[in-house]
């Protein structure tokens, strides 16, 4: 499994855009529709900038301690090769020699310094910058300047030193006293060379990396103290002034090579700002500046990204000078000389490769749509905040057409956007609020509504239970949704005996308590909503009067049957029938009114007559 060198935890990422702002190479990307940053490995040089900048540490390395025991466990023999930023790292041990004994407890057979190392390679670059054959070049010692230029500036890798790193050379000397077979662990304070000893060959030397933080955390967690243990020194071959490497100009006091102002041919630089400055310009005016470059990512190898947080590098430097100073009180220069000198056939040299990242250009139409989004457009281009990780507005546009940001970030454009959306927001909750107001009035109304239907329904059932006639209300399936008194009373007992139990008989089957006869009369008015009106039937030994008539179409119909041998119907009915004669014969009468004269008024007189006695004998 691959894993990545540098990984963002999206568990503990504040999505403050820390990272993406620190990234010299845009690496560390917050694409559209996404809220987290994530790392593009291929672009990534292992720089480590993002990790101190990561205030709630959701940034990691990759681990090596478990490699690096697994290694020890062996039955191999191993031997760390260490860093001399190493000096400025561990200011809480004493003694540079309780140190290496505590790097012997862990397991280490062999404990060389890289300071010989780098005392090798700085001969080397001295040969170098003083061939000068017309050529500048920057120097190869730091790994993530060499994947900047392989990914970023591949024009410039013909004007990379070809020369291996300390770290390696140190490894070809242990290996050639030791053994090929002894495996070698490099501590020192670079993450980055984690990788490159996995993917370049040259590199191969190495077999694992680890970190100064990573060797404080195996110290605690086989609780190595030097006040247990005794004092013991490098092995042998001893460093001499490469003890100054921490320091970025270090390499070049070490073989003595001349950085005068006036006759120097060597240019320094260091941290993310120089190095981007410097790399920029070597590939646009070297031939004007006709200058070598010493270039180191980092301040120093002593505030590596492997170090730990929080150090002060002009203490750091102290230390590293104080360090050096001390060895070279009694340092045994003509023994070092032989051992320089025993190592000098080595070949040093070493190859890169192209591995160009860099994305197609946006067009200029582009990148001004991006700045017309985030209201820059009439802006100059140099002006800019910087809070996005870009020089300018220009520069970040340029990067979000790119697909390597999005316009959220541009922080004057996020609160314009808050803003709006605070206005629109409290726009929204105003009509919330009148809706609301709304609500409660209509709920007003419908409780007022409910309540008049209420008693509205409360009256209409008073007075259906005081009509003598029958009432009843029956759905599409034939089932009672209402019926009064009168009507179960037209039914009989066994209909008393439900309304007992059911009131009103509500939900009872309408074909389980009248004749087919009859509920076919109600079948018929729900389907074809034709009311049926004063029709005469049947029922038992009696006579019902029935109308029908549709309440709700297809849903709901009505009735109202009156038993014909009631007496108080029986009285009302011969009224009504008798005035239903004399409506349907008045026409008549009238027609032949002229043919028949007084008769006729002699006749509805008389029929007139016939009604008030009937009246008078009822009451």
């Amino acid at each position: 499994m691959n894993i990545p060198l540098i990984e963002i935890k999206k568990d503990k990422c504040n999505v403050c855009y820390a990272c993406v702002r620190s990234c010299p190479v845009n690496a560390i990307q917050v694409k559209q529709n996404q809220d987290f940053p994530e790392i593009n490995t291929d672009w990534c040089i292992g720089c480590g900038g993002c990790l101190n900048v990561c205030s709630p540490k959701a940034i990691v390395y990759r681990d090596s301690k478990e490699t690096v025991k697994e290694i020890l466990k062996s039955s191999a023999k191993v031997a760390a090769i260490v860093g001399p930023s190493i000096s400025g790292e561990f200011d809480d041990i004493t003694d540079y020699r309780k140190f290496v004994q505590m790097i012997r407890h862990l397991g280490f057979d062999y404990v060389n310094e890289v300071s010989f190392g780098v005392d090798i390679i700085s001969q080397e670059y001295k040969k170098l910058f003083d061939d000068f054959k017309g050529k500048h070049y920057i120097t190869s010692i730091c790994p993530p300047i060499v994947s900047l230029i392989e990914k970023f500036h591949p024009e410039l890798i013909d004007n990379l030193a070809p020369l291996s790193s300390p770290m390696i050379a140190t490894a070809k000397v242990v290996h050639k006293i030791y053994g090929e077979d002894t495996k070698v662990i490099f501590i020192g304070p670079c993450i980055a060379a984690k990788n490159d000893i996995k993917n370049n060959k040259e590199w191969s030397e190495v077999d694992e990396v680890l970190t100064f933080v990573e060797l404080r955390q195996l110290f605690e967690e086989f609780n190595i103290k030097e006040n247990n243990l005794e004092f013991s020194d490098f092995d042998s071959p001893l460093g001499y002034k490469g003890s100054l490497f921490p320091i970025s100009n270090g390499i070049l006091q070490a073989a003595d090579i001349d950085e005068s102002l006036l006759t120097g041919k060597v240019t320094t630089a260091e941290g993310k700002s120089n190095i981007l400055a410097a790399v920029g310009q070597f590939e646009q005016s070297i031939d004007y500046i006709k200058q070598n470059f010493n270039l180191f990512y980092c301040e120093g190898c002593l505030m590596g990204p492997g170090t730990s947080r929080g150090g002060k590098k002009f203490i750091r430097r102290t230390l590293v000078t104080e360090y050096a100073n001390k060895r070279l009180c009694d340092f045994d220069l003509e023994d070092w000389k032989k051992n320089i000198k025993a190592f000098d056939a080595f070949d040093h040299t070493r190859g890169f490769q192209v591995n160009d990242q860099r994305l197609p250009e946006p067009t200029e139409d582009e990148i001004q749509e991006v700045l017309k989004v985030i209201g820059k457009a009439d802006y100059d281009d140099n002006v800019g905040c910087e809070a996005c990780g870009y020089k300018s507005c220009r520069d970040f546009a340029y990067s979000v057409s790119k697909g390597l940001a999005k316009p959220d970030m541009c922080i004057t454009f996020s609160l314009k956007n808050k803003q709006e959306y605070i206005k629109a927001l409290k726009k929204s909750n105003d009509d919330l609020a009148k809706i609301q107001n709304q609500l409660k009035q209509s709920e007003k109304i419908a409780r007022n509504e409910q309540t008049k239907a209420k008693e509205a329904s409360e009256t209409i059932t008073a007075m259906m239970q005081k009509l003598n006639a029958g009432v009843l209300i029956v759905d599409e399936n034939l089932k009672i949704v209402q019926s009064n008194e009168g009507f179960i009373n037209i039914l009989g007992d066994e209909a008393r005996e439900i309304n007992e139990i059911i009131p009103g008989l509500v939900g009872a089957d309408l074909k389980t308590l009248l004749p087919v006869q009859f509920y076919k009369m109600f079948s018929y008015v729900l389907t074809n909503n034709d009311d049926v009106l004063n029709r005469d039937v049947h029922f038992g030994e009696g006579l019902l009067n029935v109308s029908i008539f549709t309440i709700r179409k297809d849903k709901v119909v009505g009735a109202i049957v009156r038993d014909m041998f009631s007496p108080e119907v029986r009285s009302e009915e011969v009224i009504n029938r008798v005035n239903d004669v004399i409506d349907e014969n008045l026409s008549l009468v009238q027609q032949i009114g002229f043919i028949l004269g007084e008769g006729a008024a002699k006749t509805e007189k008389m029929l007139n007559s016939i009604i008030e006695s009937y009246k008078t004998k009822k009451k």
